[in-house]
């Protein structure tokens, strides 16, 4: 074989390596880039699945409370309307002033029993979540909070209806509800201002402020629960959730579920 021959099928040789080294290059990037998407997808569907549990995990609770509210109604509240029935017989019959004292007292007791059994039987049994529009649960909120006299509430919105389902309501009513019972009970505030809005970016915007002590991040331990709570229920439906504290600067949280493109 000539020198000539030799260099030719040196560099063959070198080409054909150079092109198996970029294939195998090109093979292992796309490689790499395949697994990333799968992995991507199975993340995705890991988070699709976990909302969907929690979802139904809420949905599960509500059914679960609306059984105890009729069996508490149905069951013990029968038993107590009749125990009442034999102490008002018996407070009729009996002729003894002393003994008709102590029987009164116990029918107010059990009548005061059935009044709170029947009112926790309600509230248990009442689908509220489902019947009314977001902004009338927030403002029923308000409205109790202020009817105390210990803070001030104000709730402001830009929409009277949003077609919302339960998990959706059930996430921004709780979450409102963590938060005015957090300031109230922490920050010694005088002030909190609710604000859910709607936008072409965004299908709500929910920010809760309040004008209280704040604090330190860093040290979760008295805010650690209600914190969690609040996060936890955020990601059941994919919402932004922020929240920022500052001593002596209050508290912000804020909320976003962006629309899907």
């Amino acid at each position: 074989m000539g020198k000539t021959e030799l260099l030719i099928t040196i560099i063959l040789f070198n080409i054909f390596f150079l092109f198996f080294v970029v294939a195998m290059m090109v093979y292992i990037r796309k490689y790499k880039q395949r697994k990333k998407e799968y992995l991507n997808e199975i993340e995705v569907k890991n988070e699709i699945h976990k909302r969907e549990l929690l979802a139904t995990q809420l949905e599960i609770q509500q059914a679960t409370m609306q059984q105890i509210g009729r069996e508490l109604h149905d069951n013990i509240g029968q038993k107590l309307t009749l125990v009442s029935l034999y102490t008002q017989q018996l407070l009729y019959e009996n002729k003894v002033p002393e003994v008709s004292e102590r029987i009164d007292q116990v029918s107010q007791i059990i009548n005061q029993s059935l009044q709170d059994l029947r009112s926790l039987s309600k509230t248990l049994t009442d689908d509220n979540i489902n019947q009314k529009e977001i902004v009338t649960l927030i403002q029923e909120e308000a409205d109790i909070t202020n009817a105390f006299k210990k803070c001030h509430v104000d709730f402001k919105h830009n929409f009277q209806q949003l077609d919302l389902g339960f998990v959706h309501k059930n996430v921004l009513l709780r979450i409102t509800q963590e938060f005015i019972q957090n300031s109230i009970k922490h920050s010694q505030c005088k002030n909190i201002f609710i604000s859910l809005n709607t936008s072409e970016e965004s299908l709500w915007e929910l920010n809760i402020k309040d004008d209280g002590i704040g604090f330190d991040r860093s040290d979760i331990t008295s805010n650690g629960i209600g914190l969690t709570n609040m996060k936890n229920r955020a990601e059941i439906i994919g919402a932004d959730f922020s929240l920022e504290s500052e001593k002596n600067k209050g508290t912000t949280l804020n909320i976003i579920l962006k629309r899907q493109p």
